[in-house]
């Protein structure tokens, strides 16, 4: 058995039932040390004067002094450029040899897409507007991968014109299609991982088994096209770090077996599915924990291989916060006779919380008032009746039934004007919002939490 490479996660023989072409996967036993702290970030002052960014003590502060200073009534969102720096400082502190290659769908806004270029990471981009987005960011080519398998000819023609020859494919069809259209693009086989450990997979549309890989191999050299490396990706809302370690020897399998065609693959792709937030049950620490001595022991750097990844919940989830306000509200009771509430707010599953159709998201609500501190013996009637707590559902400003935020969760009576908060709305939010009914998407104001970085 394995050592341990986390409190909760072990890499163990036993748990490896993948059919690989070669012999049985390669097992880590050993730690890598954590690395040494980096030098702070700042923030870049290009982005401070762009988006008129305001240094403050913490979000909430921000958000009530807002409140207070202007008369606003439609939702919106504040921006806190401190936490995308700080992810960015824990990625190059925890996975130094890993390159990350923000997944541009995640969320592309001007202001998060801004700041990751002028911090130097490269994109996943996944179509002809994506590198469009990215080469108006001055992005240079080697930092864009063109991470979709299956492409559209408009979209292959835009990479060939912009000079994007990184690439992937997972089938004969894709390489035959790509080499008609840019015999000079530089492949990467994107492998099937197994992603039974994930929320959200991916094998059911993308990903090349391993019986594949030698009709691949052969044809892309019937063809002539090059083939520079493997990508894979575990799956979003992945819960157990040893999908990584599995997906890694496989990975090293197909390094193995390409060089046996004739290729001597360059880079390797660990793809994304990184949590962006805290309250998960695997943190990126415990993920990195498993990637640094795997990566070590599997592709040294002896081997000159280059590492890269595709995070971008990782970096867009806690850095945006949604207030909206209780527009509407009604009382009702019950069969058993207990009281309940319905809300209704600025934005919904048609805007910001599409995140709950498309992303399995649980957004949580938070009240902006302040808590009361009092001793329960000498409370007032209305003090007693502020920790009461009941049943209550908060529905989007849409005329649809489905348009339900929070179902059944326990709140005190909200008055109709009052302000609530979502953390963590950065992630799938704003990239797939429409303008359904009428209703646009929230303003955002940008901020610097003196929290978050020095």
């Amino acid at each position: 058995m394995a050592i341990a490479c986390s409190p909760s996660v072990f890499l163990r023989e036993e748990d490896d039932n993948i059919d690989y072409p070669f012999e049985r996967p390669y097992i880590v036993h050993s730690l890598a040390p954590s690395p040494a702290p980096l030098p702070r970030r700042g923030l870049p002052l290009e982005i401070q004067k762009e988006f008129k960014v305001d240094r403050v003590n913490s979000v909430l502060d921000f958000i009530q002094a807002k409140l207070k200073e202007e008369d606003l009534d439609e939702s919106f969102y504040v921006c806190n450029f401190g936490a995308i720096i700080e992810q960015l400082e824990q990625w190059e502190r925890l996975l130094p040899r890993v390159q990350p290659f923000y997944a541009m769908k995640c969320n592309p806004s001007q202001p998060i897409v801004k700041i990751l270029a002028a911090l130097g990471t490269g994109f996943d981009c996944a179509s002809a507007e994506e590198i469009r987005i990215a080469k108006e960011l001055n992005v240079p080519n080697s930092k864009i991968i063109f991470a979709n398998p299956c492409k559209s000819k408009v979209n292959i023609l835009k990479a060939r014109q912009e000079g994007i020859k990184m690439m992937t494919f997972d089938n004969v069809d894709e390489l035959r299609n790509v080499h008609s259209l840019f015999p000079e693009a530089e492949m990467v086989l994107r492998i099937l991982p197994d992603d039974s450990h994930s929320l959200m997979k991916f094998g059911t549309k993308f990903g090349a088994p391993s019986e594949s890989w030698e009709e691949l191999f052969t044809e892309a050299n019937k063809l002539g096209i090059k083939i520079i490396g493997v990508s894979f990706h575990v799956g979003s809302g992945c819960f157990d770090a040893i999908a990584y370690a599995h997906a890694l020897s496989l990975a090293r399998s197909a390094f193995d077996m390409a060089s046996t065609y004739g290729f001597d693959f360059t880079l390797l792709d660990i793809g994304g599915g990184f949590p962006g937030s805290t309250d998960t049950s695997l943190t990126f620490p415990e993920i990195a924990e498993v990637l640094r001595p795997t990566l070590d022991e599997l592709f040294p750097a002896s081997m000159g291989v280059k590492i890269i990844a595709e995070p971008g919940r990782y970096f867009a989830q806690a850095c945006l916060t949604l207030a909206t306000s209780i527009h509407s509200k009604r009382a009702y009771r019950e069969g058993d006779g207990s009281k309940c509430f319905k809300y209704y707010v600025g934005d919904g599953v048609y805007g910001s919380f599409n995140c709950i159709m498309f992303d399995h998201a649980n957004p949580k609500p938070r009240l902006l008032r302040e808590e009361i501190h009092s001793d329960s013996s000498s409370e007032s009637e209305s003090e007693s009746e502020e920790r009461m707590r009941y049943s209550s559902t908060i529905f989007g400003p849409t005329c649809d039934s489905m348009d339900r935020i929070v179902n059944q969760t326990l709140l005190p009576e909200l008055a109709v004007g009052e302000w609530i908060y979502f953390e963590n709305m950065g992630a799938y939010t704003t990239a797939a919002a429409s303008g359904f009914n009428g209703f646009h998407s929230p303003s955002s104001f940008y901020v610097l939490e003196n929290t978050s970085l020095s």
